[in-house]
């Protein structure tokens, strides 16, 4: 049982309402992260709005491959469980992909590089070395991209931090960090 009461969808407060519906109405239900958000309206507009902005920057399975880097480098259970499933199901990455992400690295070399590189940003708190810069650089990444990216890490930062302290209910097939990748 989470250690934050999470609302229910009708118990949210009332600011919050038609950012849950819009969530509701893209993704065709509203997991325990978006209602717990909803506990404070200004949290969860802040957390729709950035995961919003940043839906545009990179491809869809850089963004999960980099969220599963960052939930295993932070133990966090309900992103890991919430990624694996997005990852197979809507970025189409294979179970041996997630695995390797999840290790910070990928099979796709171009990738491989971004993700290295965001779990240096995750594990080192942004304070990465020389030679990680250049290596995402050398594997074509610009400096925007490499912005994105550090974005990318601290949005999954953020739900990292909110899901670990609340200890969530999972409403994902469950994925533990502390199980093997």
């Amino acid at each position: 049982m989470s250690r934050i009461a999470i609302p229910s969808r009708e118990n949210a407060p009332d600011a919050a309402q038609p950012i849950l519906d819009a969530i509701e109405k893209q993704l065709g239900t509203l997991p325990n992260l978006y209602r717990l958000a909803a506990s404070s309206p200004a949290v969860l507009a802040g957390l729709t709005g950035l995961g919003g902005a940043l839906s545009k920057a990179l491809d869809v399975k850089t963004r999960e491959r980099i969220a599963l880097a960052v939930a295993q480098v932070n133990g966090c259970d309900y992103c890991l469980s919430a990624h694996t499933y997005i990852g197979r199901n809507m970025a189409r990455l294979s179970d041996e992909e997630i695995a390797l992400n999840r290790q910070g690295r990928s099979s796709d070399p171009k990738a491989d590089a971004a993700v290295r590189f965001a779990a240096s940003v995750a594990e080192t708190r942004g304070r990465v070395s020389d030679v990680d810069l250049s290596a995402v650089k050398l594997a074509g990444f610009g400096d925007a991209q490499i912005i994105e990216i550090v974005a990318i890490v601290a949005e999954n930062m953020f739900t990292n931090l909110i899901n670990n302290v609340a200890r969530t209910d999972i409403d994902f097939p469950v994925v533990q960090a502390a199980q093997a990748a």
